[in-house]
Formats: structure tokens, sequence, C-alpha cells
């Protein structure tokens, strides 16, 4: 593994395990909310997130954590790894609010309330955005890929990882 994606409903703890990975293997984690929200809670352009995002891929190593699912096909044909959190709406829905009004290194800012557009779109996860994904997934060539529907499963990946 040297290319290697997370991807996943929000909430499902795909960044918890990122950090873990990111440890046990040594390889640089990159987070794509980072690439694109600012700490004013605004967002870089379609075009400086592009280059952000084009210079972490230029790399020979790395672990790119989040959907954003208008550049997932490239990150797919780039990495060699893919794990792909996917959990069941309620579990992911309290992480959600269990992460609320704490600091994250994924995120540029704290959430301190919930945000009702970003609520919906990980209700409608599962069944607007999961078969997207899907479909890429199964047209990849390749690539080692990792489903975890739980978060226990992730936890015994990096378990046995970590030795």
């Amino acid at each position: 593994m040297e290319k290697a994606i997370v991807i996943g409903c929000p909430g499902s703890g795909k960044s918890t395990f990122s950090r873990r990975l990111s440890k046990a293997t040594g390889l640089p984690l990159f987070y794509l909310d980072m690439l694109y929200h600012k700490p004013d809670r605004t967002t870089y352009s379609r075009e400086e997130f592009d280059e952000k995002l084009a210079h972490v891929m230029e790399q020979g190593r790395w672990i790119i954590d989040g959907n954003y699912e208008r550049t997932l096909a490239d990150r797919l044909q780039a990495c060699d790894t893919v794990f792909w959190f996917d959990l069941p709406v309620e579990v992911c829905l309290k992480g959600i609010e269990a992460r609320r009004g704490k600091p994250r290194e994924d995120m540029p800012w704290i959430e301190t309330e919930p945000d009702g557009e970003f609520m919906a779109f990980v209700k409608s996860f599962k069944t607007d955005y999961a078969p997207k994904m899907a479909c890429l997934l199964e047209a990849a060539e390749g690539k080692e890929i990792h489903v975890f529907t739980s978060r226990e499963m992730a936890d015994a990946y990096l378990e046995e990882l970590e030795g």
C-alpha cells in the first residue's frame, strides 16, 4: 500500500481510521475537507482545490480521506488501495453528533450546531451517493478494496496491521 483513499458517509469514522492508518503505515495523510474549506467557513475555488489535490496526488505516497464525488474517479485511478466505510446511516448520524463542538484536524473549524443541508446529505448518502461509488469501485481494476460495514471491522483491520 502506497496510495490509499478512504471514502464513505460522513460520520462513519473515516478520519479516525485514516489517522490510525497513517500512524501504522507512515503514509502521509491528507484530508479533502482541509483542501476545500477555509477556516472562515468559505471554500477555495474549484481551480484552487483541484490544484492542491493534484499536488497531493503527484506525491509518491499518501492517504486521501474524503469523498468529493467529482474527483473520486481520478483518485480511484491513482490509488492502489481503497477503504470504503459502508455503515448504517444511524451510526453516521451518531458519529456526527459525537464530534460536534470538538476541534478536529480534518476540518478547519469547530462544528457547533447541526447543519440542515449537511444532515440531509448524510441521510441520503446511502441511496443517492453510495450506488455511484459502488459503480466506480466495480469498474476499478487492480485495486485492493476493503469494505467496512461496521467500525469494529475497521478496528480489526487496523489491529492486525499494527500487529
